[in-house]
């Protein structure tokens, strides 16, 4: 019998605090640009001064990039453009820093790890801090097996749990989540399709590496058949999880969720974030208020997630590879809005105008206040 209870998390996550943030947006009114002139930056400091409960906003000063990493047993259908069981070999470059991710990592100063839950390689072919949490060796074909087993799944979203502890305790402040998978999109298009109860037509996309048609059939197929095997279980997210997720998934789950109990703000990437964003809002409805989305990726799964989350994408520039790329490309904006946030100046009739009015105030030109009027006033003044 599992000790894990999702039921908890309900109870444990608050949503930011919102006098904190209605004292945000008081200070944003007072400041020398008008407000709305810098768009969605202004509800991007908001955001994040109710989540970090400090008015002025502190800078994103520890940001970090955390990737799942999974091998995914339905890529073995073809839907995929990367060959299956091929994920190891996207880490190692981004661990050798040859990857889009990597090379925006370091242009902003921004460190990244990545946590192995399923790749379909030895452990040895990589660090030992990046497989230490691994639970299995690739995921099992969801279109006709489950893809962990219950103790798989538990052990999975158990260690996303562990690894938002490590990160909220080594002081990160904000979290770009993204995954290195082969086949995780396919997954996530079954959780998607699963929660949101529409076909599989509706969530399947092209992946990162666009696939052609013929893949993308293959791909919508093996979404309908995984569909099939997720509905009955729906009731119950963990064996969903288990089901049509895989260990990157589940993992991915148990970190957003305990990010948003430990109060650390988490940007999504695309759709795979998205889909396990999603199976969180199912276990905790308050979770999302945690969580921005970077980016539109394109991949209609991750629109209808936001969409039910709701959620609006920060940037559309078509960045489909994936690995949180597009999340690194919204960290400077979500950097800015804290900087304006926090230093733009207060415009000095604001605060004049905030003042109480003075006894003559509101009189006329030919008015005079009576003797016994500005006694009363005086009098007033003194108590």
């Amino acid at each position: 019998m599992s000790s894990l209870n999702l039921d908890d998390f309900t109870d444990l996550i608050e949503r930011p605090d919102g006098g904190i943030r209605r004292d945000a947006e008081a200070r944003r009114e007072r400041q020398i640009v008008p407000p709305g002139s810098l768009g969605r930056l202004d509800e991007l400091g908001e955001w994040l001064a109710a989540a970090q409960a400090a008015v002025p906003v502190r800078p994103v000063e520890q940001p970090r990039v955390v990737l799942f990493a999974g091998d995914h047993g339905v890529a073995e259908l073809g839907v995929s453009a990367r060959p299956a069981g091929s994920a190891a070999e996207s880490v190692r470059e981004v661990l050798e820093g040859g990857r889009p991710v990597s090379v925006l990592a370091r242009r902003l100063g921004v460190p990244v790890r990545i946590v192995d839950m399923a790749l379909d390689c030895d452990p040895e072919a990589l660090p030992g801090d990046v497989v230490r949490h691994r639970v299995r060796r690739g995921s099992g074909r969801i279109d006709i097996e489950d893809a962990l087993t219950a103790e798989e799944a538990e052990a999975a979203f158990r260690a996303g749990v562990a690894v938002a502890d490590e990160e909220a305790d080594s002081g990160t402040d904000l979290v770009v989540l993204g995954d290195v998978s082969v086949g995780g999109t396919t997954a996530a298009g079954v959780l998607v399709g699963a929660l949101c109860g529409v076909d599989a037509s509706v969530v399947t996309g092209r992946g990162g590496l666009a696939i052609d048609d013929l893949a993308w059939m293959r791909k919508c197929a093996a979404i309908r058949d995984a569909l099939r095997r997720a509905r009955p279980v729906l009731g119950d997210q963990l064996q969903l999880l288990a089901t049509v997720g895989g260990a990157d998934l589940a993992a991915m789950t148990g970190f957003l969720l305990q990010c948003a109990v430990r109060k650390l703000p988490v940007v999504l990437d695309g759709v795979v974030t998205a889909a396990c964003a999603l199976v969180g809002q199912r276990i905790a409805f308050r979770a999302p208020d945690w969580w921005l989305a970077a980016h539109d990726s394109g991949e209609p799964g991750q629109a209808k997630a936001l969409d039910r989350m709701a959620l609006e994408p920060l940037l559309t520039h078509g960045v489909t590879v994936g690995e949180a790329t597009g999340g690194l490309l919204a960290l400077p904006l979500i950097q800015a809005a804290a900087a304006l946030a926090a230093e733009l100046p207060e415009n000095p009739k604001a605060s004049e105008t905030s003042q109480p009015p003075t006894a003559t105030e509101g009189l006329t030109a030919t008015e005079e206040p009576t003797a016994t009027e500005g006694r009363a006033g005086a009098v007033g003044a003194e108590n």
